[in-house]
């Protein structure tokens, strides 16, 4: 920033007159000082924090750290609390409001006085919320992220939260656990706050954000628990004055380049499928080219990191052996070259970590898998689109036909997938309809349809599973997620009916509904459109303005950026 430029929060506190005396006064009520006002950078420090949310629940004192590093640094830090979405306890789904928790984001940060922004996040949909709202506006930001929750521990075996709990569920429908044996894992399973211990939704984003530059390295995979995450945490508040005095505004990170070694690591790292909607919506924010057909440059990448759910180790250990840095140094030559908040280079970053464990994160020559990248898939079932991650699936199931069993909605998959008499076999293709961002509301994490009762009790563990929805990312299976556009606006997938073959090749790309165009026709010409459109509030806003999934599932309105300028005063 040049010597003469001054601070943003100066329009606020800078001013000798009845304005800037009621911003300092109201201010002074906290306990400050005079000199706390004389032009030094002001840090915001957005918090997400909730006793709702247990994967952010140390969140309030993590910001302590970022306060100490605020003011060594010269700064003054000011805490902010916007909106805290719990994966776990939030109905109907958390990513329904992810856009409105960018909404809260994005105006509090351009409302208030502040020169650069701490995103403090975690779960699932708390870090893309955060960077979509802090994108629009574009301070100079850093994110410090909750941390991984510790290891679960049960009868001497490891747990996974959300991966095991969809592997002991499928033992009680089997027979092969008893329910009492089941709940007695309850308590086991999540032993400490912070978010899921495996590599799912809330990790993969804070590794993809920690990949992109945005956080300092490690805060992907420190335990929520490890006191080096609030050393961290007080690096990351010197860091954000540096970063104001610089004028590095998150927009100067957020590259193409950066986009690309985020498709490019998750497939290395086994992420989350999560990701594809919300790295799409965030380079929308920043207006930076990306759609589905991109996440294939990450489809020859090996998977390094053998972590649940797509391996067998948890984040605890992945943090041991390196974490994330480590796997960028493994993939360094197919890195882009991108900017990081540190000012340097993120392969210049990548060449100096080191691996601990080479069977956590493997190397170059001895991966878990060759290749698995997440999978964009057209075809006329999907012609928009629709994903799937081979490294989650089953490797037989990846080319697939046969014949569909239709559920019409989530009610109906329940009320029907545990009837002894349902027809079914192994190669069938179960497929859901009505649960994409406008169907049901939301696009919730349904997607991994269950097994079919009778076909867990002989063993089946697995089926090719098709729908508009998402699924954890926690979760496993060959599921095709997304599809796009929905059936409830009238997407192919809501032409399908129970019989219909399908035909999945992940190698090709292709998702294909085997019925004659004339049929398909006629079929149209019959669908009727749901009427399930909320009659007010959020809710209608946002069943009026969702973008596909696709298109990264944001408002159409938040699409783009808005600046940090407010040119009105508040007296």
């Amino acid at each position: 920033m040049p010597d003469d430029k001054k601070n943003r929060s100066q329009d606020w506190y800078g001013p000798v007159n009845k304005d800037g005396f009621i911003h300092r006064s109201s201010m002074k009520a906290l306990g400050l000082p005079d000199h706390v006002f004389d032009g030094r950078p002001v840090i915001g420090i957005c918090n997400t924090w909730s006793e709702f949310n247990p994967c952010n629940s140390g969140l309030r004192t993590l910001a302590e750290g970022v306060k100490r590093g605020v003011w060594e640094a010269g700064g003054l830090p000011v805490e902010f609390p916007v909106s805290s979405l719990g994966e776990d306890q939030v109905r109907p789904t958390t990513m329904l409001f992810r856009n409105l928790l960018a909404m809260d984001v994005e105006e509090a940060i351009r409302a208030h006085p502040m020169d650069g922004v701490v995103l403090m996040g975690g779960c699932d949909k708390t870090t893309p919320g955060q960077l979509m709202g802090a994108a629009s506006v574009d301070l100079p930001t850093i994110v410090v992220s909750a941390g991984p929750s510790l290891s679960g521990r049960y009868r001497g075996k490891t747990l996974g939260s959300g991966t095991d709990v969809w592997r002991l569920s499928e033992d009680v429908r089997a027979g092969t656990m008893s329910v009492k044996d089941f709940m007695a894992a309850e308590a086991d399973i999540n032993r400490s706050i912070g978010v899921c211990n495996t590599m799912g939704t809330a990790s993969t984003m804070a590794s993809l954000i920690e990949t992109m530059g945005l956080s300092l390295p490690m805060n992907a995979s420190l335990p929520a628990v490890d006191a080096r995450r609030m050393a961290l945490a007080h690096l990351s508040g010197i860091r954000i004055v540096e970063m104001v005095k610089e004028d590095m505004t998150l927009s100067s990170i957020l590259t193409r380049n950066s986009f690309e070694n985020a498709i490019l690591a998750n497939a290395a790292l086994g992420g989350s499928s999560n990701a594809v909607v919300h790295l799409l919506a965030l380079a929308k924010r920043v207006g930076v080219p990306l759609d589905l057909s991109d996440f294939d440059l990450g489809a020859e990448v090996p998977l390094l990191v053998d972590c649940m759910p797509s391996g067998k180790y948890l984040m605890e250990e992945f943090c041991y052996a390196g974490g994330v840095p480590a796997v960028l140094n493994s993939i360094r030559e197919m890195l882009r070259d991108a900017p990081t908040i540190q000012g340097r280079s993120i392969r210049d970053t990548a060449a100096e970590a080191e691996c601990y464990n080479d069977d956590v994160i493997r190397r170059l020559d001895n991966p878990v898998l060759a290749a698995a990248g997440i999978r964009g898939l057209k075809g006329n079932l999907a012609p928009n689109g629709a994903i799937i991650k081979p490294c989650a699936a089953t490797e037989n199931l990846l080319q697939h036909e046969g014949p569909a069993l239709v559920f019409s909605s989530i009610e109906d998959l329940r009320a029907r997938i545990n009837d002894p008499d349902l027809p079914v076999t192994a190669d069938s293709v179960l497929v859901l309809q009505g649960c994409g961002p406008q169907g049901y509301p939301g696009m919730a994490e349904v997607g991994n349809l269950p097994i079919p009762a009778r076909l867990v009790k002989a063993g089946i563990r697995d089926m090719v599973r098709i729908s508009d929805a998402r699924m954890s990312g926690t979760a496993f299976g060959t599921v095709v997620l997304h599809v796009s556009p929905e059936s409830s606006v009238g997407g192919p997938l809501a032409l399908v009916q129970t019989g219909d073959l399908i035909r999945l090749d992940t190698q090709a790309g292709r998702l294909d509904l085997l019925v004659d165009e004339a049929e398909l026709e006629a079929r149209r010409a019959d669908w009727t459109a749901p009427t399930n459109l909320a009659e007010r509030g959020y809710v209608r806003l946002y069943q009026d303005h969702v973008l596909q999934a696709d298109q990264g599932a944001d408002l159409d309105f938040l699409v783009g950026s808005s600046g940090a300028t407010v040119t009105r005063e508040s007296h």
